[in-house]
């Protein structure tokens, strides 16, 4: 038997977390620059909001309603997600965290009523957390997702929906849009209607065979999950094979230094997460982008790449590198609105092989101690106390130096 816990309207919760007062309200959290809307509560779902709108669309569409826009802040998010996860990580032997907001656990042989043991889960998350969860608990991961639905739709399920017995699954199964079947995208959503497939149901009964013929592996797979028969294997966690830090500007900028200055905490962020998972890059780019959406104004984009010397995940030299592809792409005479650091061929850090010509083990060894005290004196006193001096903004400088 397996479990997902599945955080409700994730980001929206986790802005009611430290703003109580907006229980209850239409909340959106809006994309980088705040472009569009990526999450809504329940409220502004009722109101017709949907995933994706421009915000300038949104606010022409319900002028006369009372919704409350709040720029995305991701950092703040993935700490929350990391709380709920650390809980989750003591509920059953073997847990995979599936995406921010999202984990599966591996229930089976547990000596417990897993329903009464799931709506306790729930109740001990928001407690403990301050975000509510939905629970779905079924022989299969594809029924658990479907089961995770109906937990979050039917305030009957208390938390947690579970299907464990033939009946359960068939009903739940002829419930379930076939759009809302998980790893079913579009593409096959189009191929299934066309093929008389509407429900979760008419895919587990139709022709394996035919599906063998007509779609890929892991449609088969789904089809055969959502028949009781787990074959969905979750991988277990690795680190990621690149990191990128991009933003659009709120206002567009039109000087080195101001994306000097961004393209800097990119890189900076880059190597915090890589400390993190303990891993170091060997590749780095860096991107640049004007406002494809003013077309009154010159256009430009560019990308360059350049592989380090030495894997590193020390900030400085990744802020190095990245400052000196930003010359090289960096055009003047035009506004931009985009820019971006991405690390790639990442690997763990004791697999380290140095380039012969470019090792000072003195140095890189004092380098590792000085951005190993940055992180714990960020992390305890704030993201931004200590940063290197390329990473300040004109408007911390000035504030500053006051």
């Amino acid at each position: 038997m397996y479990a997902i816990v599945d955080c409700d309207n994730f980001f929206v919760s986790c802005e009611r977390r430290r703003r109580p007062e907006l229980e209850g309200k239409a909340v959106v959290v809006l994309s980088a620059g705040s472009a569009a809307v990526i999450a809504r509560s329940n409220e502004a779902k009722a109101l017709g909001v949907k995933m994706s709108m421009p915000y300038f669309r949104m606010k022409e569409q319900f002028a006369d309603r009372d919704i409350v826009a709040i720029p995305g802040d991701h950092d703040y998010y993935k700490k929350v997600s990391a709380e709920v996860m650390h809980l989750l990580h003591d509920e059953a032997p073997r847990m995979w965290q599936y995406s921010i907001d999202e984990a599966f656990l591996d229930v089976s042989g547990l000596p417990i009523n897993l329903k009464q043991w799931g709506e306790e889960l729930a109740t001990k998350v928001k407690a403990s957390v301050g975000v509510p969860v939905s629970i779905g608990i079924a022989p299969t991961k594809t029924l658990a997702k479907i089961a995770s639905h109906f937990a979050k739709r039917y305030a009957g399920y208390q938390k947690c929906c579970m299907i464990d017995t033939e009946e359960q699954r068939a009903k739940a199964l002829q419930l379930t849009t076939i759009d809302e079947v998980w790893g079913i995208g579009r593409r096959y959503c189009e191929l299934m209607h066309a093929n008389n497939i509407h429900t979760a149901h008419d895919l587990a009964t139709h022709s394996r065979s035919w599906l063998k013929a007509y779609t890929s592996q892991p449609i088969v797979e789904t089809h055969d999950e959502l028949c009781g028969i787990d074959c969905i294997t979750m991988r277990e966690e690795a680190p990621n094979k690149s990191i990128s830090n991009t933003r659009t500007f709120p206002k567009m900028l039109d000087s080195i230094e101001q994306i000097s200055t961004e393209i800097s905490n990119f890189a900076a962020a880059c190597g915090q997460t890589l400390r993190r998972q303990h891993t170091m890059a060997r590749d780095i780019s860096v991107f640049v982008a004007t406002n494809t959406y003013r077309q009154d104004l010159p256009q430009y984009h560019n990308q360059k790449s350049m592989r380090l010397r030495t894997p590193t995940n020390l900030s400085n030299e990744l802020i190095d590198a990245a400052l000196t592809l930003l010359k090289d792409i960096y055009r003047p005479g035009y506004r931009y609105k985009r820019a971006g650091v991405t690390i790639h061929n990442i690997t763990p850090d004791e697999a380290l092989q140095p380039d012969l010509f470019d090792w000072d083990a003195e140095k890189k060894q004092k380098l590792r101690r000085l951005n190993s005290l940055t992180d714990k004196l960020n992390a305890s006193m704030g993201k931004r106390t200590i940063v290197v001096g390329s990473q300040f903004r004109p408007d911390e400088i000035e504030e500053n130096g006051k």
